[in-house]
């Protein structure tokens, strides 16, 4: 399986189709009716700042910890 990141003016796509996928890793895949292009998602890029606004830092979470461990 075959995967590229598509850059300007890579594809010749319909100008929405190839807004959304710009910058993003995709699968080729040729399949009985055509072409199939699919997403390819990499987890560890997609969990990258999810927990961004939520107020939680590394020290929030070491006090955390440090509070788990008085309790043991």
């Amino acid at each position: 399986m075959e995967s590229i990141e598509i850059e300007k003016n890579m594809l010749k796509l319909p100008c929405k189709i190839a807004n959304k996928l710009r910058g993003k890793r995709i699968e080729i895949t040729e399949i009985k009716e055509g072409i199939l292009l699919r997403t390819s998602s990499n987890p560890i890029t997609e969990a990258r700042g999810f927990l961004k606004g939520t107020r939680f830092t590394t020290s929030r979470y070491m006090q955390m910890k440090k509070k788990e461990k008085e309790h043991e």
